[in-house]
């Protein structure tokens, strides 16, 4: 059962990366309605501000009583997330509230010594929240990739897309709930099942990337194409590692070296985005949304192979 000190630390690190991953998937699936569906676009404009909100209130909780290690890790937000949001809100004229990320500059790691019971009620009431707000999302990703599967909506992300971020809402909201109920993690049991999952997000983002670029980019189309082949391997990989068909540190180590090399391309992909380098259909947002979520399993990694 987990600590006050725990409780605390974990849910915020948790909504210092998921409540902003939220809020994205609300601006991509926005900006992916056509004039017809303006009653979605504005639903999940909605979501957007709410999430914009959850993560206020935990950039507010958070100083002196998150993990160092999270706030260090590029997950929270990276050196270009700033600018990233910025030329967003000016290539779609929605304004993305950048005093969040700005705030978020300003935060400082700690212990358990900040954490008082009035806190702990705080971040209670702000886990139920989300909780309510997630479960919300989901039900509306669902019906979005429902109406595109059976032809009744037309939008311009994949069905593959709306799919991803569908089941990051459920992990997020999977460990919600356990955290409520004080529940602590087995990393080393839950290894391989975030392995798996990881592995395949970091396989469709490279083949998302490669979807989105023009036509003429064909070095970057190639090696977008490169990482998801294998990246396809990496996740049978994990899966057999499930099965007991291969030892999980091998997966781990391939992984961890896999990863740190998308994640620099992704690097260099926002960058070339921000410089107006780079020949796409990518709102510069997304590089930096995708690179945050590389450098998040980065951290996972590292503490799979620190526990082995």
């Amino acid at each position: 059962m987990l600590s006050n000190a725990e409780y605390v630390s974990q849910a915020l690190g948790l909504h210092l990366f998921f409540a902003r991953i939220m809020k994205e998937h609300s601006l991509f699936l926005e900006l992916g309605f056509t004039p017809r569906d303006t009653e979605f676009a504005q639903e999940v404009d909605a979501f957007r501000k709410e999430f914009d909100a959850v993560l206020r209130n935990a950039v507010k909780l958070s100083g002196g009583v998150v993990s160092p290690v999270v706030l260090l890790s590029g997950e929270v937000i990276t050196p270009y997330t700033l600018n990233t949001e910025k030329l967003t809100s000016f290539y779609t004229g929605i304004r993305i509230p950048t005093d969040i990320t700005k705030a978020e500059t300003e935060l400082t790691g700690g212990d358990s010594c900040n954490v008082n019971p009035e806190l702990v009620d705080k971040v209670y009431a702000l886990n139920q929240k989300a909780i309510k707000l997630t479960a919300a999302l989901i039900k509306f990703k669902e019906k979005i990739l429902s109406n595109v599967l059976s032809c009744k909506m037309f939008t311009f992300n994949y069905p593959l897309l709306i799919l991803h971020i569908l089941r990051e809402a459920k992990l997020y909201l999977s460990n919600l709930q356990r955290l409520q109920n004080r529940e602590a993690f087995n990393l080393e049991r839950e290894a391989y099942e975030l392995e798996f999952f990881w592995n395949r997000q970091m396989a469709e983002h490279a083949k998302f990337i490669r979807g989105l670029l023009d036509p003429t980019e064909n070095e970057l189309i190639n090696t977008a194409n490169d990482f998801g082949k294998e990246f396809d391997q990496l996740t049978a990989e994990a899966k057999a590692a499930m099965e007991s068909a291969i030892p999980i540190e091998k997966v781990t180590v391939d992984s961890l070296r896999a990863t740190q090399n998308l994640r620099d391309f992704k690097a260099q992909g926002t960058q070339g985005l921000l410089a107006c380098e780079i020949r796409s259909i990518i709102v510069p947002l997304l590089g930096d949304h995708v690179l945050r979520e590389a450098n998040h399993y980065l951290r996972l990694l590292r503490m799979f192979e620190a526990i082995r």
